[in-house]
Parts: C-alpha cells; sequence; structure tokens
C-alpha cells in the first residue's frame, strides 16, 4: 500500500495541481502534507489577505462615487469574519474531501527524501516508481537585526490571522507583503508605519508604481519612511521598537517582519542529493531537478516566480511531463513552464492596484533588447466614470526589433482586470500594428490601450 506511481510533497495548491494531473492521467499519487491541505495560500496568504483588502476597497471605491451612501469606517469585526470564513477557519477537511475525491492518497506527516524515489513520512516509507515532486514552497526570510530574537513579532501567518486590529503596527519591508499589510491594517483602524530601504516602495517593478502605492498608503494614514534601515530592534515600554539608521526610531504594539521569503528545503533531506537546505532547487523547464533524473519540482522551492498562480501553471507542467515522460519539449507546449522567462504577471492588491507582466523597462534594457518605452496616464472616458479624481498611469514597454510587447504595468483602481489583456499579447508576441486592430470597448477603463497606441505612434 506504500508503493506509488508518483509521491508529491506539499499539499498546497502547487502540489494539488501536479497531484490531480497525474492521478487525472492513471498514476497512483499520493499527496504528501505535514501542515494543512491547501497550503501557506489556503490560509495564511492569497486568500485571507485579499479578504483583508477587499472591504476596505469597497468603501474607498464607493466614496469616489457621490451619490453612493458610505459609513464612515469599516465593520473590523465582521471584516475579520468573512476573512476566516475565506481561509475555512484554518480547518483543511474541505481540501482534504477534494483530494480524496481527485483520486489521491492522502498522506499527513512531514516527508523527507531518504533514497532513490523513497520519502519518509513521519517512520513511514513510501515509494514511488515514476517520480517524486517537491511542491514545499516558502517560510519566511528573518532579517538579522540585533535584539530582535528579544522582540515578539509577526510574519505574514500572523498579519493576515490576527483576530484582533492591532492598535498600532510596524511594518519591516516594502514589498509586496509588507505594502498590502499596511493598508489592510490601515484602513481597519491600525496606526501604520511602514519602514522600507529603498528609496520607495516595490522596487521590483516600475518606478511609478511604488510612488503612487506610496502616495495611497499615506492617503489612508500610513507613516512612510523610505530611504532608512533597521539597525536594532527592541521592546521600550511594552512596544517593538525599530532603531533606524539615521538616529531615529519606530515602534508599534506589534511588529511585522515582511522581509522576503526563502524556499521551503529544510529538513527535506535534499543534502543527501548534493543540494543546499534553504536554497531553491535548480529545475529546468519541465521541472526535473538538475541532475536527479526521478526528482521534480514547482512553486517557490524552484526560486522561479514565486507566485501562486506561476506555481500552479509549473505544477501542471511537471505533471504532464512525468505523464508523457518528456525530455526535449518544444517551448509553449504543456510539458513545459517557460512563461516565467519573460511573461510572469503579477498584481499588487493595494489601492492603487499594480498590474504588470513581463520585463520592466530596466530588465529589457540589460537584457540588450532594443526598448522603446510608452507612458501614458490612465485619463479616458471610462476612468472618469469609475471613480472621480481616478488617478493612475499605464506603461508599455516594446521590443523596436520585432515590434512587439515585451512588458506591461498598470497602476490605478481595479486596474487588476486589465492583466490578462496584457499577458495574451506579451506571450502571443502580438505586433504593435495587429495590435491596433483589437479594439477597446468604449467607455471603459481598457480604453488606455487606445492612447497607448497612438503614443507609440499608429
Amino acid at each position: 500500500m506504500d508503493d506509488f506511481d508518483v509521491i508529491v510533497i506539499g499539499g498546497g495548491p502547487v502540489g494539488e495541481n501536479a497531484a490531480a494531473r497525474t492521478a487525472a492521467g492513471g498514476l497512483r499519487t499520493a499527496l504528501v502534507e505535514v501542515e494543512r491541505f491547501g497550503g501557506e495560500c489556503s490560509y495564511w496568504a492569497c486568500m485571507p489577505s485579499k479578504a483583508l483588502l477587499r472591504p476596505g476597497h469597497a468603501l474607498a471605491a464607493a466614496r469616489r462615487v457621490p451619490g453612493v451612501p458610505v459609513g464612515e469606517r469599516l465593520d473590523a469585526a465582521a471584516v475579520l469574519a468573512r476573512r476566516d470564513a475565506f481561509a475555512s477557519d484554518w480547518d483543511d477537511s474541505g481540501q482534504v474531501r477534494w483530494a480524496v475525491d481527485a483520486g489521491l492518497e492522502v498522506v499527513r506527516g512531514r516527508g523527507r527524501l531518504v533514497g532513490e524515489r523513497r520519502v519518509d513520512v513521519d517512520g513511514r516509507v513510501l515509494t514511488a516508481s515514476r517520480a517524486v515532486v517537491v511542491c514545499t514552497g516558502s517560510v519566511p526570510r528573518t532579517p538579522r537585526l540585533p535584539g530582535l530574537a528579544d522582540v515578539p513579532a509577526w510574519t505574514s501567518r500572523e498579519a493576515t490571522s490576527a483576530r484582533e486590529v492591532p492598535s498600532s503596527l510596524v511594518v519591516l519591508g516594502g514589498g509586496v507583503v509588507g505594502v498590502e499589510m499596511a493598508q489592510a491594517w490601515a484602513r481597519l483602524g491600525s496606526a501604520v508605519t511602514l519602514v522600507a530601504s529603498g528609496e520607495r516602495p516595490l522596487p521590483r517593478f516600475e518606478e511609478f508604481a511604488g510612488e503612487l502605492v506610496a502616495d495611497g498608503l499615506r492617503a489612508d494614514g500610513v507613516t512612510v519612511r523610505t530611504g532608512v534601515r533597521a539597525t536594532g530592534a527592541s521592546v521600550v515600554a511594552g512596544a517593538a521598537t525599530l532603531a533606524l539608521s539615521d538616529g531615529s526610531s519606530v515602534s508599534g504594539a506589534h511588529l511585522l517582519l515582511a522581509t522576503g521569503r526563502q524556499p521551503a528545503t529544510s529538513d527535506l533531506g535534499v543534502e543527501r542529493f548534493g543540494f543546499a537546505a534553504g536554497e531553491p532547487l535548480p529545475v529546468d523547464d519541465t521541472g526535473r531537478v538538475t541532475g536527479v533524473d526521478w526528482l521534480y519540482a514547482a512553486g517557490d522551492v524552484t526560486g522561479r516566480a514565486p507566485l501562486t498562480h506561476q506555481g500552479k501553471y509549473a505544477a501542471r507542467a511537471v505533471g504532464t511531463a512525468i505523464l508523457t515522460d518528456a525530455r526535449s519539449p518544444q517551448p509553449w507546449t504543456a510539458p513545459v513552464a517557460t512563461a516565467d522567462h519573460a511573461a510572469v504577471p503579477q498584481v499588487v492588491f493595494t489601492d492603487p492596484e499594480v498590474a504588470s507582466v513581463g520585463r520592466t523597462a530596466a530588465q529589457a534594457r540589460e537584457e540588450g533588447l532594443d526598448v522603446r518605452v510608452v507612458d501614458v496616464d490612465i485619463a479616458v472616458a471610462g476612468s472618469s466614470l469609475h471613480a472621480d479624481g481616478y488617478r493612475g498611469k499605464a506603461r508599455m514597454v516594446v521590443d523596436e526589433r520585432t515590434r512587439t510587447l515585451v512588458g506591461v504595468t498598470f497602476v490605478g483602481p481595479d486596474t487588476a482586470e486589465m492583466l490578462h489583456a496584457a499577458t495574451i499579447a506579451v506571450v502571443g508576441e502580438v505586433t504593435m500594428d495587429r495590435l491596433w486592430h483589437a479594439v477597446p470597448a468604449y467607455p471603459t477603463i481598457s480604453e488606455v490601450w487606445l492612447r497607448l497606441l497612438e503614443a507609440y505612434g499608429l
């Protein structure tokens, strides 16, 4: 009963997709999970964080349209209760039922690689005739900061699952988790300070994205401190306190460490096969781990495009590769995950939203492309109708050699729903001349595409 065709370690969305793919293809598949089936995304990341953000966005949107009756503030208890529902009250029984119905063997416990195609799960040894797939995700990266060990601190898990609104919160880190949680808790009534070492939040995005998001945070009462580093941490008069590089300090009832994540490869047995614990597993585009013929990996654990949707996409490729024993598949076919080379879509669910796909202008130039950047304000009939005082910006990055889009970024309220059109254009390598004939409906925010193409010169 412990002999399988495929063993998948990690029962989050990525592992579920890989396992479901191989099971649907007729392979006996075990899905191993040490915590909750459904993974980080379901209980501590994507779903609860967006449930915390959405009510504040809805209230802000209503306030931008005269004539809509709105209250003064959010009902925090109702927001948290809805968040709990989206996290299934941290009960994974529904996910377990789904896995069983999908034909998977559910195995609860910590999976460790103990030999070729062999996985130990708390003393029970499973064997796989075809493949083992590692989908263990990532864990928070804790900064090396003097005194931090003596300061009770939140990670993203505590930030998305807190039972009460903190009176005050210091957020260390200006990445996606930092800005999203800063805005969510500020709109629920917390006094929030965000500390970012760079010139602006969201340093990996186009520069205007971080600038507009910082303005949005300030409008919600968040104190945004940029260009300063934390040099130490302590508890002062019962408050979590960060000493900063400019000689000042900030304090709050809670400290959130939003300083990045690292692959969850510790205590997994990867050292047995020549890999370092805590480091990503190197894979090819089919998800096959370098130098280990039967071992695959997908999602955050590979260090490639650490986003849930990208991990699920990579997992589907892994499942297909295992089913077909794909060795040298062609790009843009089902057994390979090549989108992370040039067409990764991402949304930052702040207000304003940031929606981007492909390369930034800086990345395109670093790759030696013949770059042309086109910027326009999002100021069309659709945006004016959508909200009074609508403020947003759009950028497209064009490879002039091929006259195709290689990157697009939208920043503004409710721009996320325009992202998939941009993703299709980038993946499909649609030329500027052809894109001119994709007529945007009037009056929608998508009419900004016409303004971009006109600014390009069509």
